[in-house]
């Protein structure tokens, strides 16, 4: 199998997401048949030990949280949306790949372009040195990246940090509860493989973007291309999956989860993850707990029903994408947070709100190696709850996993895959469960559930990731 090539050919991938999707079925993946075929070795599958089986290495809360809430934003580093804030490793610049310092600019959420993210962006953002691709990085290749503004880009569009004046929501949860600034990605490309990763720890090896749509709706022709152990390009296979979840060990577990997201046909129907779970697109969770609009979540809450596992994903408008230009999103997260804060269920919620990929913006922190799939780029991570520690930064390593592993340990459920086994929990150093709960005060937001509810659902837009 050939390697990556260290280029950054995001057109080609965006054009993708342009082709139509048929509706047709297909056989189980078999990702174990498809490595065998492509000559290459099975991966590893991930057993428990004695001690993983025995509970004795889980971190739990002591029943004390019964609801765990995963808000899903999309593509921010910490260097980008976290610059300077007290105590948290951020840099105010970077480095090219001729060696040039280039100071970040003041970039909005709403500027109107987005960067390259795939896989290629992140060999070509890292610039490594190691004899696997994507290892070793130098953390100064941003600006070979390619960008969509072609020549009506600023200067160095690569290099920007989000304005304090649209972040003051995110800065002031950070402040009060945990920002985590050692969340690397458990993957290395784009938000496809990402969404699997958060409810499965896994994305069947696969890497960048289906062909047409995002889940089993495309049929056997809306295939994604796989990586291999030596991240090579693989076999494409359908994206459409049979990998246990988060939601089917709730299921056995007789416990609640809802996924909260955009119905499929409707903007940020991309993101709704469950749709590539080939048992849940077509079995009764789909209508059951696959929720849309997100926006009820607001009323699900105002009528005092909330999941023991919820996951909240964005319409574009309020996503913090590159390119949706909007800077709505860090009033949308506040505003859930503020209706979780002042309902029934705040003393017994843990919240975690996490961007899904660094989105190609500029960071200096090299991601460590731990397999053929990640880790990816450093993004930010925020913990709130009344458990959590206040005004707290946290610099332990975390990725998509350790969510998994939290939610895991909260209600004994078995380890997935390799990514939330390998994982550290946040239960640890966010936490202290031995203090009193804290009461909770509102996040100061200029907008709220009745603003968020009363904005028009648009058609899907396929030319984001």
């Amino acid at each position: 199998m050939k390697p990556f090539p260290h280029l950054s050919i995001a057109a080609a991938i965006f054009a993708a997401l342009l082709a139509a999707a048929a509706n047709a079925s297909t056989p189980a993946f078999n990702p174990m048949a498809i490595r065998a075929a492509a000559g290459e070795p099975a991966q590893q599958v991930w057993r428990a030990g004695p001690l993983e089986r025995s509970g004795l290495l889980r971190e739990t809360s002591s029943g004390k949280i019964q609801h765990v809430v995963v808000i899903l934003e999309e593509n921010r580093g910490m260097d980008d949306l976290f610059q300077g804030f007290k105590n948290a490793d951020t840099l105010p610049y970077g480095f090219d790949s001729n060696g040039n310092k280039i100071m970040l600019s003041p970039i909005p959420l709403e500027a109107p372009y987005d960067l390259d993210h795939t896989s290629g962006a992140f060999f070509t953002d890292c610039n490594g040195t190691g004899s696997i691709p994507g290892t070793n990085c130098r953390m100064n290749g941003f600006n070979n990246e390619y960008v969509s503004c072609g020549s009506s880009c600023p200067p160095n569009p690569q290099y920007g940090y989000v304005p304090h004046k649209e972040t003051r929501p995110y800065f002031a949860l950070a402040k009060k509860y945990v920002l985590g600034d050692r969340m690397f990605t458990s993957h290395l490309d784009a938000s496809f493989v990402s969404h699997q990763y958060i409810i499965a720890a896994q994305a069947s090896s696969s890497v960048d973007l289906p062909a047409g749509a995002w889940g089993c709706d495309g049929g056997p022709s809306d295939t994604v291309y796989t990586l291999t152990s030596n991240r090579g390009y693989g076999s494409p296979i359908q994206a459409c999956y049979q990998n246990q979840t988060i939601g089917d060990e709730v299921d056995t577990a007789g416990l609640t989860w809802r996924s909260y997201a955009s119905a499929l046909g409707s903007d940020g129907d991309i993101w709704n993850m469950y749709q590539a779970i080939r048992h849940i697109r077509y079995g009764k969770d789909w209508s059951k707990d696959v929720i849309s609009p997100q926006t009820r979540i607001f009323s699900d809450i105002k009528h005092g029903f909330l999941a023991n596992v919820t996951w909240v994903s964005p319409t574009c408008a309020v996503s913090d994408h590159g390119g949706c230009g909007s800077n709505l999103g860090p009033h949308w997260v506040a505003s859930i947070v503020n209706a979780i804060g002042k309902s029934q269920f705040w003393n017994s919620t843990a919240i975690f709100v996490y961007w899904d990929e660094w989105g190609g913006w500029s960071d200096h922190v090299p991601p460590p190696y731990v397999d053929y799939d990640g880790l990816g780029m450093r993004v930010p991570l925020l913990v709130i709850s009344p458990y959590a520690k206040n005004g707290y930064v946290s610099h332990v390593q975390y990725e998509h996993g350790s969510i998994l592993k939290f939610i895991e340990d909260q209600f004994g459920l078995g380890r997935l895959s390799m990514s939330d086994s390998r994982a550290n929990s946040p239960a640890g150093d966010c936490f202290n469960f031995a203090q009193s709960p804290q009461s909770f005060t509102p996040i100061p937001t200029k907008y709220g559930p009745e603003f968020f509810s009363r904005l028009p659902v648009k058609p899907a837009v396929r030319s984001l990731d």
